[in-house]
Formats: structure tokens, C-alpha cells, sequence
């Protein structure tokens, strides 16, 4: 009976493992894929779209892919000042700024900061979505060692700016840019591309409240660490 036991635990233990070798196989494909070839739609932008059409069978979602030279180097700069100011430097996590946020969760009783870098946002946004677990960060963590490993920075960058959530259906910097300043992402001035990055962390609440003074404060916080910053 216990040699019955052990060996379904064996078994079990080996689907699981096979099961892991083969989405992780079929992360890496994609990957891959995307070295050379913009990105169709994000599962990010596939959980979105079914609750939008949950509301409205007809909704569509505000996307189009620009290569990395038609994005502003205002918005590069912005956005890396905002979410990862060592993002040329880093390997995927920035351990310091893990550290510092754990620390401000901490004081305040609850999660008010993440520490994520841009590649585990890309890595989030690319294959999973916006539910929290422990799984789904393990998840993330493998990916985004993927991503540094098989895409250079400023490819990484690339996709992230065209794969970001920036409203209730608006991914991606050319969305953005003509959704808020009926303007190119290549025409994004200073000023815009800031405000733009400070909307990053929530989005769809800005996009609702463009006047809250918050989000005025960060915009200027952002444009001034912007001429500091490196992009690849």
C-alpha cells in the first residue's frame, strides 16, 4: 500500500513538473517571437477586453504597435524616471527599491508601494494578469529572468511602452498619446510624456480624474528627474 503511495506521488510530482517545462517552454516561444515581431494582443489585454465586453459585446480596445525610434524620447525618459530609475543597470529586480517598499508597506499597514521593475511589469502584462498571488509572482519572477536573458533592454523597453495599460481599454504609448493629446507618440512633448508616466500606476482612476491634484504633483516630480535618467 505504501509502495502504491509513493509511487502516485511520484507520478503526480512528475505531470506537475511536465506541466511547468512546457508553459515555460511555450513562454520562451513567445519570447522569442517577439524579438523580431510586435506583439498581437498581451494577456493582460485579453483579461481587459472580456470585461469590457462583458458590459458591451461591441467594445474594442485602443492599440496600435510603434516601433521603439517612433516613440518620444520624452516618454522613455519619463517613464523609466517614474517606475525604474536603474532599469539599464539591473538584471529584472532592483532589490533596493524591493527592500524600500517593503519597509513602507510595513509602516502604513498595507501594500501602498511594489518595487517592481519594468521588466516584471512587461513579464505581467505579456502573460498574466492582475490578480494577486504567490503563484502568480513566482510566475512572474521566472519570467521576467526569461526576459532579461533573451531580449535586450531596449527591446524590453520597446515592448513595454507599446503593451502598457494607460485607460479603460488604451494600451500603449501611440493609444495614449492620441487618446490625451490627440498627438503622435513621437510628438509626446516633456510635459506630456510626464503626465503620461504618472497616470502608469493607476490608470483607469486618472483617466476618470485628470484633474486630481495628486496626479499634477507626480507630474512634476517625474519631469524633473527625467533629464537625470538613462534609456537604452
Amino acid at each position: 500500500m505504501r509502495a502504491r503511495i509513493v509511487r502516485w506521488i511520484a507520478r503526480a510530482l512528475g505531470a506537475v513538473a511536465l506541466f511547468l517545462v512546457v508553459i515555460h517552454l511555450w513562454f520562451a516561444a513567445h519570447i522569442l517571437w517577439w524579438r523580431g515581431n510586435p506583439v498581437g494582443e498581451t494577456s493582460f489585454m485579453a483579461y481587459r477586453m472580456d470585461e469590457l465586453r462583458a458590459k458591451s459585446p461591441k467594445a474594442t480596445l485602443s492599440y496600435q504597435w510603434v516601433p521603439y525610434e517612433r516613440i518620444s524620447n520624452n516618454l522613455k525618459r519619463a517613464m523609466v524616471a517614474a517606475e525604474d530609475s536603474k532599469f539599464v543597470d539591473h538584471e529584472g529586480f532592483d532589490w533596493e527599491g524591493i527592500q524600500l517598499a517593503l519597509e513602507k508597506n510595513q509602516k502604513r499597514g498595507k501594500v501602498v508601494a511594489g518595487g517592481s521593475t519594468i521588466t516584471q511589469q512587461l513579464a505581467k502584462n505579456l502573460f498574466l494578469t492582475p490578480t494577486r498571488s504567490y503563484w502568480r509572482k513566482a510566475e512572474e519572477a521566472v519570467i521576467t529572468v526569461m526576459l532579461e536573458n533573451m531580449l535586450p533592454k531596449r527591446r524590453i523597453l520597446e515592448l513595454y511602452l507599446n503593451v502598457i495599460e494607460w485607460g479603460n481599454g488604451v494600451f500603449g504609448a501611440e493609444a495614449a498619446a492620441r487618446r490625451y493629446f490627440g498627438v503622435s507618440a513621437s510628438q509626446l512633448s516633456p510635459e506630456q510624456a510626464a503626465r503620461l508616466a504618472a497616470m502608469a500606476p493607476n490608470p483607469r482612476f486618472y483617466e476618470r480624474n485628470q484633474g486630481a491634484p495628486g496626479l499634477a504633483r507626480t507630474t512634476g516630480i517625474i519631469l524633473a528627474r527625467m533629464p537625470q535618467v538613462e534609456v537604452p
